[in-house]
């Protein structure tokens, strides 16, 4: 079983996001909001976030827009706040405001039924260890991050991945189930599935945890992962065992 990291295994809202809406803010003084950020990834198209803050600043009509470069600077000055490269005791950015969604039991458990795990995301390999390894306590866990692969939802990264935990695709290949908070995880599944029919993909998919206290805004968002093509919608990233079994027994 494969997972996404954030919204997944992390929460984001007060970290990624956040450094999204205020670098956004930083070049053009408006701060998108929650509702503006979903419905942008909502698109399917803007998994990275660097690209999705200066997506919505075209949009808002910002001329010139900020070299990639120096927009990428001011994100991680947000999130890291210090060099992603140094120490993470070092950081003073809003990767110190990530709640865990997922604890190492979670693994443990999958490890237990015979299910191997891994991870396909597009943060930065710095953040991503960070949270896998040190606060997780996950030694050297298999992991695809950015520029590892193409940005989902191209499925070379999951692909990738599939291959070194289940072997070469063919009818005795274990499934491979993927769980992800965005349509474009959704969408990597099912493009996963054109390019390697003779493998079983499941695609399981769960809301971002800062809509979990919105019924109306998560059932809404929760559409738009069914309408994408996922197989289940979970509760919660912590109940993925229970679910994949349940649509392996289906």
């Amino acid at each position: 079983m494969l997972f996404d990291i954030d919204g997944v295994v992390r929460d984001v809202a007060a970290s990624y996001r956040r450094a999204l809406a205020e670098t956004v803010h930083h070049y053009s003084g408006w701060r998108p909001d929650a509702r503006c950020i979903d419905a942008l990834k909502g698109e399917g198209r803007w998994n990275n976030d660097w690209e999705a803050s200066l997506e919505l600043l075209r949009r808002r009509g910002l001329d010139p827009l900020p070299a990639f470069g120096a927009l990428v600077d001011v994100f991680s000055g947000f999130y890291f706040g210090g060099d992603p490269d140094a120490d993470p005791r070092q950081w003073r950015g809003f990767i110190g405001d990530e709640a865990l969604l997922m604890d190492r039991s979670c693994f443990e458990r999958l490890g237990a039924a015979g299910i191997a795990w891994g991870f396909v995301s597009g943060a930065e390999p710095a953040s991503a260890r960070y949270v896998l390894e040190q606060r997780l306590g996950l030694s050297k866990p298999p992991l695809v991050a950015m520029g590892d692969a193409p940005d989902k939802p191209d499925p070379t990264g999951l692909l990738q991945l599939a291959r070194v935990l289940g072997g070469e695709p063919g009818p005795q290949a274990p499934p491979v189930a993927y769980l992800g908070d965005t349509v474009a995880d959704v969408l990597t599944v099912q493009n996963a599935r054109r390019a390697c029919p003779n493998r079983r993909f499941l695609s399981l998919a769960v809301a971002p945890p800062h809509l979990h206290g919105q019924p109306e805004a998560r059932r809404h968002y929760e559409r738009g992962l069914w309408a994408a093509g996922a197989d289940a919608v979970i509760a919660s990233s912590a109940s993925a065992l229970e679910e994949l079994e349940a649509l392996l027994d289906a």
